[in-house]
């Protein structure tokens, strides 16, 4: 689905580098962050928006096994 401005939920999820689940989830429970348009039933996620939270929210470092 190519709509310009806009990211399907595995877009967003792949940008955000997190599982599809999570972003229902931050959009759910985490204020602030940005809420989908709705097309039909289908859910687009605002690209720009997204960009923005992220970088107000960097991703977490994983740490090593055993640490």
């Amino acid at each position: 689905m190519n709509i310009e401005g806009f990211l399907s939920t595995a877009e967003a999820a792949e940008r955000l580098g997190v599982k599809v689940e999570s972003v229902y989830t931050f959009a759910r429970r985490v204020d602030g962050f940005p809420q989908p348009a709705k097309v039909g039933r289908t859910l687009l996620w605002p690209e720009a928006e997204i960009d923005a939270w992220r970088a107000k929210h960097p991703a977490r470092k994983r740490r090593a096994a055993g640490d």
